[in-house]
């Protein structure tokens, strides 16, 4: 089914809602987005972003575009950047599912962790900007910022499981015995609810931020699908997780590499240096974090070799050849519990 929104049909839908946004209006398709497709809209006045609802069924819960837009609004003047939200459209019946229109922002969108052709300065200066974000995200006063009921109370990393748990076995097809052992350990190795209920991102890499065009500053924080209230350290072991993930392309991670010569931060010090900036100590069973989140990827990208194969997916090849790592996954995250 065809993702690409009707413009003639946002352009009326817009009209009189938003200054500024002139007809005719554009779109051209982000090459991410797998999950919500986002097109940026091009019109006479200027750029905009348009971020939809894949067509098709869906999972109950997933492809919260609404929430994106929530979260993102309520974060407008708080130290998280993130583009100014314009309008929500819960009317499916305009483009044939909701969307929301952004400002588009400009800068550089990175999705290789080693930051080639970049001085070994700035590349550390934009870790330690993503580690200062993150740092922010989880300190951000949820009352004060009107999200206090963005999330359920009570152990996040139980409930997460059982969600995840669930989303994966409605979208498995086939058995993978690594990801059934994988739920069962992380089960029993389920840590002690500590009390801290912050706002997550639930997604938080490098290729989800735009950094300022030659300089470190983050411009915006994209992305927000699985944001909510939960345990901060769900974003930080995902940071980590992904980094232990193979060079190149398809992993975008930095196993192997010489961190220290490239100005990276090693594991341990991106770590050290979030605890400094949130004022904690040392995180016991950090592995069980990082574990968490090599398996809710797992799950996740079994959703979307699911949608492949219902014929929903944005990108179908894609699709497929993400699904297929769902196995490495799983393994990864029972040699994080060792380690």
């Amino acid at each position: 089914m065809n993702a690409d929104p009707d413009t003639a049909a946002v352009a009326q839908w817009v009209a009189g809602r938003l200054p500024g946004f002139d007809g005719p209006v554009t779109a051209v398709k982000f090459a991410g987005g797998q999950s919500n497709p986002t097109f940026r809209l091009n019109t006479h006045a200027g750029s905009y972003v348009l971020r939809r609802k894949p067509p098709g069924q869906l999972l109950k819960s997933a492809h919260a575009v609404d929430r994106e837009f929530r979260v993102q609004r309520a974060l407008e003047n708080s130290a998280v950047p993130v583009a100014a939200m314009h309008l929500l459209c819960d009317d499916d019946s305009v483009i044939g599912s909701m969307f929301y229109i952004m400002d588009h922002v400009a800068g550089d969108n990175l999705d290789n962790p080693t930051l080639p052709d970049m001085t070994r300065d700035r590349r550390g200066a934009i870790m330690d900007e993503m580690n200062r974000v993150l740092a922010a995200l989880h300190d951000v006063d949820i009352t004060a910022v009107g999200l206090s009921d963005y999330g359920p109370e009570g152990n996040y990393f139980e409930r997460q499981l059982s969600r995840w748990s669930k989303q994966y076995l409605a979208s498995a097809t086939e058995d993978i015995a690594e990801m059934t052992k994988l739920i069962d350990v992380l089960a029993q190795r389920l840590p002690a609810d500590d009390g801290q209920r912050r706002l997550v991102h639930g997604d938080y890499r490098l290729d989800n931020l735009i950094i300022a065009e030659g300089g470190s500053r983050i411009a915006a924080v994209l992305d927000w699908e699985l944001s909510t209230l939960g345990h901060p350290y769900a974003d930080l072991g995902a940071v980590i997780m992904q980094w232990q993930m193979p060079q190149g392309r398809e992993g975008r991670g930095l196993a192997g590499v010489d961190r220290v010569t490239l100005g990276l931060p090693s594991d341990d010090d991106f770590v050290k240096a979030y605890c400094q900036r949130r004022g904690l100590g040392q995180i016991d069973d950090f592995g069980f974090y990082v574990s968490f989140a090599f398996f809710r990827m797992g799950a996740i990208l079994q959703g979307v070799k699911k949608r492949a194969l219902d014929g929903n997916a944005s990108n179908p090849e894609r699709a497929m050849k993400l699904g297929a790592y769902v196995p490495m996954f799983a393994n990864a995250g029972l040699q994080a519990l060792r380690a």
